[in-house]
Parts: C-alpha cells; sequence; structure tokens
C-alpha cells in the first residue's frame, strides 16, 4: 500500500498575508518503512471538514492512509490568535516502499508534497553500531587536538587521533528546516529520526501552536530498535542527559528545554545504560537541587524498573560489569570538562569531586551493552566541545576534543574484538573557528597582540606530553596554539588559557545588553574585541558549515560524498536491517 502525505498552500504572497498552509511530513520528507509517524495539514484558513479534499498518489487519503483524522475547526496561536484550521492523523504507517504524493485542496487553496517511503536491505549488514557524536567538532577542533596532543615537526604530524583513520568519510550538511543556521536539537535529530526540523525541535516537525509536547511525532532511531530487534540500546554524555543530544535519542518535543518531560520518555525507552550528568530532573521539587515542578522521584522510578544507580566513578567501576540496566548521574547539571576534572580541579569539582570521564564512561556502557547476544546500539557524546566553544573558551574545547577521540579510541578497541560493530564518527554541527597561527610569550614587548606568530611567524607550539597520557602537561605554554573564532560578543582576548575557570566573555549590563566582561579587562596585554552579533547574545554562536563523518566497519560504505543529516539515518537503518521486507 502506498502513501504519501500532502498539504497545501496559502494562495496570495502579499505583504501582510497569512503564513502558508504547511503539511507534514515535509516535501522530500523519506521515511522508513513501517516507521510510525504523524500527519498534519496546517489551514491558512478557518474552514468545514467537508471543505477539505486530501489524496495521497490520487486515492482519498482516508484509504491510503487509514486511521482516525482529527479535524481542528480552529487552531490558536499565543495570545489566542486564530491561525486556521487543522487536520491530524497520529502514529501512521505506510507499509509498501515509493513514492507519494499528497495533494490538499480547500476553497481556492492548494498544496501537494511528495515522500519518498523506502525498505533496507533484508539482512543486517552489523551486529553493533556505536554512533560518536562530538558537539560542535569542526575542523578546527580536530586539527588542533592532534597537534596538543601529538605534536608536529616541520609541519608533519607526529602522531594520529583514533579519528584520524576511520576510512569512509562524507560531508554533512546540518541546516534545519527554519533556518540555514542550527542548534544540537535538530541537527541530532536529523541524524535519529531520518526528519529534519526546525531549530530547537527533537523528534517532532515543528507546528504553529504554542503548546510544546503535543506535534507531529517521527520515530527515533531508538525506539525502532526496540519495536523491530532484541538488541540494548545505550547513552552516554558529559551533559545532562536530557540535554538535546542525548535526548534526541529517544524524545519527542518542539522544546528542548522540556527537560523534566524528557526524563520520562527516557524511562519509556528504557535504555539499559545511560550515563551522564542532569540529576537535578530526576529529583522531585522538594530535594534540593531539584529543577522539576512536581515531586515525581524518577530515581526511584529508575530503580523500580530494574536500574543500578552510579553516582560516582567508584560506583560506575563497580557497576561495570553487573547484570542489569545502570543509571549513571554524575552531575545535577552538565558534568565538569576534562580540563578542569582532571587537571586544574575548577569549575564545580569541588561538590562533584569524584566524576568518571568520557571514556571510563563508554568502557562500560561497551562492557555492559556487549552482553547481550542480539547487539546493540550505543550513542556516545562529547558533550563540551560546543559547550566550551560557545565562550570562546578554546583550550577547554580542544583538551574536550582530545577526551573525546581517546572514547573513540575505545571503541575502535571494541571493534578489533568484535569486527560486527560499525563505528560511526561526526559532529551535529560546527563554531565558528580556526587555528591562526601561535602565541609565543618569548616575543619581547609587552603587548600580546604583538606575541600573534602568523606565517613563518607562527612556528610550531611547544606542548609536551612526557607522561604518554595523550594530553599536553601543561596548556599555558610559552608558546601555543592561537584559535580564533569569527563570531561572538564583545569581549576582551587575553591571548592566554583561563586556569582560573572556564571563560565568560560578556555579562548583561542593566539594559540587558551583553557587553564585555571587565574582569579580563586588566589581564596584562588583553585587547577589547568588538562583537558582530546582537548584543542579546552572551557567546559565540554555531556555524553552518557542513560537518565531517567518519566510519569503520559494515555499513560504513553507506557514507560517501555529501549527504544531508537525515541521510545519515538511512545507512544506520540499513546496517541494523530495520526496514526489510521480513519485518513489517
Amino acid at each position: 500500500m502506498r502513501t504519501l502525505l500532502a498539504a497545501f498552500a496559502a494562495t496570495t504572497i502579499l505583504a501582510g498575508a497569512a503564513q502558508a498552509t504547511t503539511v507534514y511530513p515535509l516535501d522530500r520528507a523519506t521515511i522508513l518503512v513501517g516507521s510510525p509517524f504523524d500527519f498534519k495539514v496546517e489551514l491558512d484558513k478557518q474552514v468545514k471538514p467537508e471543505d477539505v479534499k486530501i489524496t495521497v498518489n490520487g486515492q482519498d487519503y482516508k484509504t491510503v492512509l487509514g486511521g482516525e483524522a482529527q479535524f481542528v475547526e480552529l487552531e490558536k496561536g499565543k495570545d489566542d490568535k486564530a491561525l486556521g484550521s487543522a487536520l491530524l492523523l497520529r502514529g501512521l504507517k505506510i507499509s509498501a516502499p515509493g513514492d507519494y504524493k499528497v495533494e490538499v485542496a480547500a476553497g481556492d487553496e492548494t498544496k501537494s508534497v511528495t515522500w519518498n517511503v523506502y525498505e533496507t536491505v533484508a539482512q543486517p549488514k552489523a551486529k553493533n553500531i556505536i554512533f560518536l557524536l562530538g558537539d560542535g567538532l569542526s575542523v578546527a577542533h580536530r586539527t588542533a587536538a592532534r597537534i596538543m596532543s601529538k605534536g608536529m615537526t616541520e609541519g608533519k604530524a607526529n602522531g594520529r587521533l583514533n579519528m584520524d583513520d576511520l576510512e569512509r568519510m562524507a560531508f554533512i550538511g546540518t541546516s534545519a528546516t527554519n533556518a540555514v543556521d542550527t542548534d544540537s536539537a535538530n541537527t541530532m535529530s536529523a541524524y535519529m529520526t531520518g526528519h529534519k526540523t526546525a531549530v530547537n525541535a527533537i523528534g517532532v516537525y515543528a507546528d504553529r501552536t504554542p503548546a510544546s509536547l503535543d506535534d507531529p511525532r517521527v520515530e527515533t532511531f531508538a525506539e525502532a530498535v526496540r519495536r523491530l530487534t532484541k538488541k540494548s540500546i545505550g547513552i552516554v554524555a558529559t551533559a545532562e542527559v536530557e540535554d538535546a543530544t542525548p535526548a534526541a535519542v529517544v524524545a519527542h518535543t518542539r522544546n528542548r528545554n522540556d527537560k523534566a518531560d524528557v526524563v520520562g520518555m527516557l524511562l519509556d525507552v528504557k535504555p539499559e545504560v545511560l550515563l551522564g550528568g542532569g540529576s537535578a530532573y530526576f529529583l522531585g521539587k522538594e530535594v534540593a537541587g531539584s529543577k522539576r515542578k512536581d515531586n515525581q522521584d524518577y530515581i526511584k522510578l529508575f530503580q523500580d524498573a530494574g536500574y543500578k544507580l552510579a553516582t560516582d566513578k567508584n560506583e560506575l567501576a563497580a557497576n561495570a560489569s553487573a547484570e542489569g540496566n545502570l543509571l549513571g548521574l554524575f552531575h545535577t547539571g552538565n558534568m565538569d570538562v576534562t580540563l578542569d576534572r582532571e587537571f586544574l580541579k575548577k569549575g564545580t569539582v569541588d561538590k562533584f569531586p569524584n566524576q568518571p570521564g568520557l571514556v571510563a564512561m563508554t568502557k562500560v556502557a561497551l562492557d555492559r551493552l556487549s552482553k547481550n547476544p542480539d547487539g546493540f546500539f550505543l550513542m556516545v557524546e562529547g558533550s563540551s566541545i560546543d559547550k566550551m566553544s560557545h565562550p570562546l573558551d578554546w583550550d577547554r574545547a580542544v583538551v574536550e576534543t582530545i577526551e573525546f577521540d581517546q572514547a573513540i579510541g575505545v571503541a575502535r578497541e571494541f571493534q578489533k574484538a568484535h569486527p560486527d560493530t560499525l563505528i560511526v564518527v561526526t559532529g551535529d554541527h560546527t563554531h565558528g573557528v580556526s587555528i591562526i597561527g601561535t602565541v609565543d610569550d618569548d616575543k619581547p614587548g609587552t603587548e600580546m597582540r604583538e606575541k600573534v606568530g602568523i606565517y613563518a611567524e607562527a612556528g610550531f607550539p611547544n606542548y609536551k606530553d612526557e607522561n604518554g597520557d595523550g594530553y599536553p602537561d601543561k596548556i599555558d605554554v610559552s608558546r601555543r596554539l592561537f584559535l580564533s573564532a569569527n563570531n561572538g560578543p564583545d569581549h576582551y582576548e587575553t591571548f592566554r588559557p583561563k586556569l582560573d575557570g572556564p571563560f565568560v566573555p560578556a555579562v548583561q549590563n542593566e539594559k540587558k545588553e551583553y557587553v564585555a566582561n571587565e574582569q579580563y579587562k586588566d589581564v596584562p596585554g588583553a585587547v577589547f574585541v568588538q562583537g558582530n552579533i546582537p548584543k542579546s547574545g552572551d557567546s559565540g554562536v554555531h556555524a553552518a558549515d557542513d560537518v565531517v563523518l567518519q566510519s569503520a566497519g559494515p555499513g560504513a560504505e553507506g557514507f560517501h560524498g555529501y549527504m544531508e543529516q537525515s541521510d545519515v539515518y538511512r545507512v544506520l537503518a540499513d546496517t541494523f536491517a530495520l526496514g526489510a521486507k521480513q519485518t513489517n
């Protein structure tokens, strides 16, 4: 049976005209055979149900799509603004591959969209998938991590990152359905659903109504794995486990900040391993540190569902080989970054002194998940590459990239013993950052700007790793990499690592505008940098550049050339044969 949904269009494009009619899924959507999705038509005018005609490949939509349609004669937006009529069908499935043309007509308004419904290969290509995502991972982060970790002599790197040897590659487009630039929510959602969506949205098409939890849903990869296989699911992040990237593995919301609701969605899917920060959203509102607005105790609910709880690295290690599901919550918010956690003991390390790192969490997750003879899907996020790039704290961001690469090394070692494993390494979006040269403290004078070396004056940095742990023994060496962003708020460039704690480039003034943080004004040699983003912004922003995806293992041949993020889902589904005929 063939199917594709349609929407219809606003008839006038005049100044002040109402917003055009929309159909979800959007035109050119790709849909996995048998994967549940919601269908919605948003009309530009208020009409009666009998005035709406919808066909799919020339047939009445009820014949092709089935389901019970909900017709809303008048949807309302913010401040009770009238928006127009709408029609909604939930949980539809299309069982036959092909192109489906949906045509909508209501009075003088018409619109058509076409979807491609696809099936996968008949047999799985791999038993396991390890999907490693460096949040905000840009080419400059990779290059800087290689130089800082391995060193460089006469223009050649002295060593390689683990990600350098993943042989299959693709460039990945990151733009959202409503903007060329994007955020972590919709980018990871595109990877995990095969559908692009709007900024801040996860697992849904972002509709026009104010409510964030009723938007048209699409199935996530974890839900498909749960629906069709007996494989285990793991989620590991150094951010809050309710944050955009880990949430996108399972969740459905128009607003990525619905973190308390995301916890419930995590419990619905029940990943066998869930490790990261964010315990504040698991605690009832009466508990100190809670960020919930109710008294629901989700730690107890997870424990009642059979989960063991780990709250520090010792408890994590003790549970490495235990049976059953594992919940690890190591911080009320985002976990501290590697530079602070392992070396400087800054940030909130005094409050959470025994946090595990990404490498330890990845090892435990692989040990636990690999006990399932049917295999697993594991998502590992190096969360704070992005979180340290926003405040232009490049040293912390690069050290996070080194840690992320070491987690990739753990995955590669696992793959050697389990060659039926596909490894995918990518970013969700980029930052506008580049390596400009070096900063050389030994140059004469007091002006730090004059100590910046460019071209032949740059030379090479003098980081050392004498203990062989993969990290530089010091980041405040006398000649260090100089990374610079092409965007940001007003701030003071100090040309030095921020050893007292993460950089805070801008603070709000009495006009609610972000201005340069004068905490750094008197740092010797600091210079004022005029910002180039709106004054409502307190940090650097993402870039729309393509990200690099690298992969190795069975199924990796599906990654090549230029791909949209939503195309990556299809390769993952093909690797597990989630759309094979025998699973429909």
